[in-house]
């Protein structure tokens, strides 16, 4: 049996740093490459400061988390699903002791009732000098 997929790129989500997709759709399930709270079509990363070597002076993790949230909507949307059809999110930190808790929050903002599962994990750096990024799985018709 062979499954066809098919890829998504979004119009409003930040361009990919590399050679992927925002998204690929499999069967009735959508699978979204890494997200991360960078602009489209803009430099400057929401909530980052960043010196001359463009290393991270400082960050808010609240603005970046609030930005990662509306880049997967928007690409979730442009793909034809919806915040609401999230299933799975895996969660990137650099720092979980100081940005854990800030994040808890605002996800239980986000997801007031019938949350998708979440496995949240610290790692030493991101592709580009961000603090979080998501990996999401939702249901698509």
């Amino acid at each position: 049996m062979t499954t066809t997929s098919q890829s998504f790129e979004s119009k409003k989500a930040p361009e990919p740093v590399g050679h992927y997709p925002h998204a690929r759709r499999v069967g009735n399930l959508l699978f979204l490459s890494g997200v991360g709270p960078r602009e489209r079509g803009k430099k400057k990363i929401p909530g980052v400061e960043l010196d001359e070597q463009g290393n991270i002076v400082s960050y808010d993790i609240e603005v970046q988390t609030r930005s990662v949230f509306e880049n997967v909507r928007a690409v979730l949307e442009d793909a034809g699903s919806s915040w609401d059809r999230l299933v799975d999110v895996t969660v990137f930190l650099t720092n979980m002791k100081a940005d854990f808790p800030t994040y808890n929050r605002l996800w239980a903002e986000y997801f007031r009732e019938n949350p998708p599962c979440r496995t949240t994990l610290e790692i030493g750096s991101l592709p580009t000098p961000i603090a979080i990024e998501l990996k999401c799985i939702a249901t698509i018709d």
